[in-house]
């Protein structure tokens, strides 16, 4: 007769070293290997950390990227008063300039005051209260995804004017592109780093050299340069416009041009990936980010001017058909003074053409390195998921990199990649962060100022309060204008999504305070329970219920039953003959079910026992096949999974799996399986030591 010693060994698997086919890769591990090469250890997290000369490219690519659209987005909206409104096209950027060099300033404080990388986030949560640093990360979020589907749009929209198949299919090129660039991101941010310091390099010294080569040929050697544009014919969307409409044309100008600022709150972001000293080389990037934006787009426009180029809304209704304008397609601004400086057909063309697309794909890696640390930190505050705070095996937040790039995915497509639709989106989510970032940063000097008694650090602190308290002016002056302009044209969506994500964000903190406060561990001693009740569901009399009843036994419970439901009449009999026959110490307990359920009868039945003695616990014992292949899961264990998945609702019910290893368990790559399973949360990017706030602008 079987007893419990003989049970136990009931499912041993077969004699020997267990196998594991560590050398032998799966299709999809291998593939991952390839795309994002080989594991980091956390230990090598220091190495990931970035010099200025490669911090510039990866922080500051979207900021110089905007050269190669804010010059088209001040040109078409000007052109919608006519040709003579480009005159003001100077006057626009240099508006334009006086802000730029404005935020540069105000975030060089930041920097040094906030070296932990919080950037905007932390600064209005510490100054302002919760909720205003949760308005500011809504409005990060949102600006991170915009970042992607505009600088992506943007660079389809270049290299299809060099290469007339591409525009032709936007939509795929575009999507193509976020899934390259969320690989390299991916793969760890040194690696992606290096990878974008040449193009970006490259970019700055093609543009530099085009404006220079082009400023040089027309004011010092007089050639009579004219874009391929410059003798079309344009007339104005709107006639006779008054002085107020005019003057209202100008600020929505002025807005789509402000476009050249988004991506340098991302250096506020990002203060942990720079090497020590973090803060002056996060402040120095801040700076050669500003004055290289500044001189591009500066002198893009005042290029066009002189090469009097046209770029106009709506091509089909405001380029007036004859012979200058047939076979005309509209090029970007960047594409046309390329041809015009260069020549047609020239090399330096296409590198223009190329190197432009280029950057402006790799613009969207800012965003890719601003939008997962944010979220991670959101989460460590409890406002995000925890997934977001987890790092991959490069040591990337992988969650918030694929998360960034689906929901810039999801509005390329909605979109179709259209620049001028998905600018009207643009920068509200900035100019937002920016006022509240720099209202923060004055009530954070007021507070220092309040306890600091040594003169030369208050004279620091002041004037770094006086340069916040001018950029926290003009920045909410301009944010005005961009409500008022845009609202109506597009940005309604993007400050619905703040909304959106502003309550899903405190409802998500509100979960986790409520399960927080909730297994909070008492000053009570936990009461034992009086006895433990054990139950082993039987479907078959096989070589798991033999091991599960062995188990149950081993535990020593106070009471042992097995159970077992009668949906077939000669299935119940066959698992009573064979009961019998194996003459098991354990009684079996058969529990009719009329209408053939499995679950609820099982339930009524350990509810019945509980019931009976409410101080006691029953604990479930569920035999389950361990299974190698995905597809068998589909096969097998269901009715235990709906079992196991109700039972956990009871209270005082502990539900315990006894598993069985098939033979195709014996063939799963367990090195693998084990990778995947002890990927654990890793710390988010706080302040490393020796990171103190510093007292003011250190230049």
């Amino acid at each position: 007769m079987p007893r419990t010693g003989t049970l136990s060994g009931a499912g041993h698997a077969p004699e020997g070293p267990p196998v594991r086919l560590a050398l032998v890769a799966s299709t999809t591990s291998l593939a991952k290997r390839l795309l994002l090469g080989r594991p980091f250890r956390s230990d090598k997290l220091q190495h990931t950390l970035l010099p200025k000369r490669i911090a510039l490219p990866v922080f500051a690519s979207d900021a110089l990227s905007s050269v190669a659209y804010a010059p088209d987005e001040i040109l078409l909206t000007l052109s919608i008063a006519g040709a003579a409104a480009y005159m003001y096209s100077p006057w626009v950027t240099l508006a334009v300039a006086v802000v730029m060099v404005t935020v540069v300033a105000s975030y060089r404080q930041n920097v040094h005051a906030y070296p932990s990388g919080g950037g905007d986030y932390e600064v209005a949560t510490v100054n302002l209260g919760p909720k205003a640093g949760l308005g500011v990360a809504s409005a990060l979020l949102v600006d991170y995804i915009l970042t992607v589907a505009v600088s992506i749009s943007s660079g389809v929209t270049n290299l299809g004017s060099v290469i007339p198949w591409v525009a032709e299919h936007k939509v795929i090129i575009a999507m193509a592109a976020i899934f390259l660039l969320s690989a390299l991101n991916l793969r760890g941010l040194r690696e992606s780093g290096v990878a974008f310091a040449v193009p970006t390099y490259l970019f700055i010294l093609v543009i530099v050299g085009m404006i220079g080569t082009g400023l040089v040929r027309v004011f010092i050697l007089g050639d009579d340069l004219r874009a391929p544009s410059a003798d079309l014919t344009i007339v104005a969307e709107e006639d006779h416009l008054s002085q107020f409409a005019f003057a209202f044309l100008l600020l929505r100008t002025f807005s789509s041009g402000c476009a050249a600022l988004t991506g340098v709150e991302a250096i506020s972001n990002g203060v942990p990936a720079f090497k020590k000293p973090k803060s002056r080389n996060a402040a120095t990037t801040l700076l050669l980010l500003g004055g290289l934006s500044i001189v591009m787009l500066y002198g893009i426009i005042l290029l066009a001017q002189a090469t009097h180029l046209k770029f106009v809304e709506n091509p089909t209704l405001q380029i007036i058909v004859n012979d200058a304008s047939e076979g005309y397609v509209q090029k970007t601004v960047t594409t046309q003074l390329a041809e015009t400086v260069f020549g047609g057909g020239s090399i330096l063309l296409y590198v223009v053409g190329a190197v432009t697309a280029l950057i402006l794909f790799l613009a969207a890696n800012t965003a890719f390195n601003g939008f997962p640390v944010l979220g991670s930190i959101l989460a460590q505050d409890r406002y995000l998921p925890r997934q977001l705070h987890t790092r991959g095996d490069r040591l990337a937040f992988s969650n918030g990199i694929l998360f960034l790039a689906v929901a810039a995915i999801v509005l390329i497509v909605a979109f179709e990649a259209e620049v001028t639709r998905l600018i009207q989106l643009y920068i509200v989510g900035v100019f937002v962060s920016f006022t509240l970032s720099q209202l923060g940063m004055i009530r954070h000097w007021n507070r220092l100022l309040r306890t600091q008694r040594d003169p030369l650090r208050r004279r620091r602190m002041i004037r770094s309060r006086a340069i916040n308290t001018f950029g926290m002016i003009l920045t909410a002056a301009v944010l005005i204008v961009v409500l008022i302009t845009k609202f109506l044209l597009g940005a309604w969506i993007a400050i619905a999504a703040m909304i959106v994500i502003y309550t899903l964000m405190v409802a998500i903190h509100r979960h986790y305070t409520r399960v927080a406060e909730e297994l909070q561990p008492t000053d009570e001693r936990p009461v034992l329970p009086s006895r433990n009740h054990a139950i082993v569901l039987v479907s078959k009399v096989h070589q798991p219920t033999l091991r599960a009843l062995a188990y149950a036994q081993a535990t020593r419970p106070d009471t042992l039953t097995a159970v077992t439901v009668n949906v077939d009449d000669n299935d119940t009999r066959t698992i009573q003959a064979e009961w019998e026959r194996r003459q098991l110490p354990v009684p079996l307990t058969v529990v009719d079910s009329p209408y053939r359920e499995i679950t609820k009868p099982i339930i009524d039945y350990v509810k019945n026992t509980r019931r009976a003695s409410p101080r006691d616990v029953v604990t479930v014992f569920v035999p389950e096949y361990v299974v190698g292949r995905w597809w068998e899961n589909l096969l097998h264990n269901q009715s235990a999974l709906r079992i196991k998945g109700r039972l956990l609702f009871e209270q005082g019910v502990m539900v315990v799996s006894v598993p069985w290893q098939l033979r195709s368990s014996q063939d799963r790559n367990l090195d693998r399986l084990d990778r995947v399973l002890s990927q654990a949360p890793a710390r988010g990017p706080r302040a490393q030591p020796g990171d103190e706030p510093e007292d003011g602008d250190q230049s």
